[in-house]
């Protein structure tokens, strides 16, 4: 195959114009065209790995190899833009690979990512241990000095500034529209990983982003079936660099994988209203809890990011993290005592799971600045019934 074979892959990539609508409208209808052969409301699962063309040369709506490009995940990429309001989405095998096709496609070596102290531990270790191995240097400080980003943009002559908000386990809340003022100033591009909000109740290219990603194997598959990453974008010339890089290295998402994100996305708003739900009432049962430390959820009032979490998301999201008195001993006492929480790496399906990030999803950072208190439990809250939910935790913290 020829490199002009990605062209109809990225076309197929940006989303169809609309009138606007509702998120849910779009989340359910985008992309989700009626099939014209049969009625079918559900657009088929197209399993097909290679097309035939209509001679030599012809390719029958832009299509040849799968990896090129696929119907049913062309229709996600544009359910994909839909939702984030972006023009042109790309999706992948897993969330890393989407992080990997971004810096890949916009950075070289000697180049620098200025990056939050308290980002999730597998994009720490793509970006140190993968991409620094090849001459991508990074930086990662507190996000809320924006003083100190500036100067660390300025002094690396860094070209991406990457943020994580809210951040994963911490849950700390980062100002895109003032980050994305301070990097553009400095012709640095601004990513913004939107995996804990999802694009219901954080729009990212609307406070200046120029590239979301997702884990799109957490609230937008939503049911703990389907591992994925997307790449969310307005630029056409950063889109056309993208897609390239997922034609090329072909870290593409299967037409299975597809499908099932695609279901799990047209129920997104209506997950996330119960989830948010849900996390609040937790949050607020833990906080009064003794044997609680601390509870971080960016809904509660003692939140120090509250304010901006109320300006700048509709909703609060449904990860709650809570620091224990015990320490150590206890925390892990009471991430192996619950019922409904069940300990397990991941998050943002329907049922409610607990982590202990410290030996789980953060391990790799431990011994660094981007290490996780050790008494600290990541609870991603699920749309179970609130009161049972606490009856569990307060039996698993009443053993303490």
């Amino acid at each position: 195959m020829t490199d002009s074979s990605a062209e109809p892959h990225a076309a197929a990539s940006e989303a169809t114009s609309r009138p606007s609508t509702g998120f849910s409208t779009r989340a359910v209808h985008a992309g989700q065209d009626v099939d014209e052969v049969y009625g079918a409301v559900v657009p088929p699962l197209h399993f097909s790995t290679t097309y035939a063309p209509d001679g030599i040369g012809n390719l029958r709506n832009g299509y040849d190899y799968g990896r090129a490009g696929n119907p049913t995940r062309t229709a996600l990429q544009v359910q994909l833009a839909s939702a984030e309001g972006g023009t042109h989405a790309f999706s992948y095998g897993s969330g890393l690979a989407a992080e990997d096709a971004v810096i890949r496609a916009c950075l070289r070596p000697g180049q620098r990512i200025v990056m939050g102290n308290d980002a999730y531990g597998g994009s720490y270790r793509l970006i140190h241990r993968v991409h620094g191995e090849w001459g991508i240097a990074n930086t990662p400080l507190d996000l809320s000095d924006h003083e100190a980003v500036a100067a660390a943009l300025d002094a690396d002559e860094a070209t991406m500034l990457w943020v994580e908000t809210p951040s994963n386990p911490l849950m700390s809340v980062t100002d895109i529209r003032a980050l994305a003022d301070i990097a553009h100033a400095r012709d640095a591009l601004l990513v913004v990983d939107n995996t804990f909000a999802t694009p219901y109740l954080q729009r990212p290219l609307g406070l200046g982003a120029d590239i979301v990603v997702h884990s799109t194997t957490k609230y937008i598959g939503g049911h703990s079936d389907v591992v994925g990453g997307a790449v969310v974008l307005d630029d056409a010339d950063l889109a056309e660099k993208i897609a390239f890089q997922q034609f090329a290295v072909g870290a593409v998402s299967g037409p299975l994988d597809a499908y099932l994100t695609t279901r799990g996305l047209k129920t997104l708003a209506v997950r996330m209203d119960r989830h948010c739900q849900n996390a609040q009432a937790v949050a607020e049962h833990l906080q009064d809890h003794p044997a609680v430390e601390r509870v971080l959820y960016p809904g509660l009032p003692s939140h120090p990011d509250h304010e901006l979490a109320t300006r700048q998301m509709s909703g609060y999201g449904g990860m709650v993290s809570m620091q224990l008195a015990g320490g150590e001993p206890a925390a892990r006492k009471v991430a192996e005592a619950t019922r409904w929480f069940i300990l397990a790496e991941s998050l943002g399906g329907i049922e409610s799971l607990m982590n202990y990030p410290h030996e789980m999803t953060h391990a790799s950072v431990r011994g660094t600045e981007l290490a996780v208190p050790e008494n600290l439990l990541r609870l991603s809250v699920g749309i179970e019934d609130a009161a049972d939910l606490i009856d569990d935790l307060d039996q698993a913290l009443g053993g303490l």
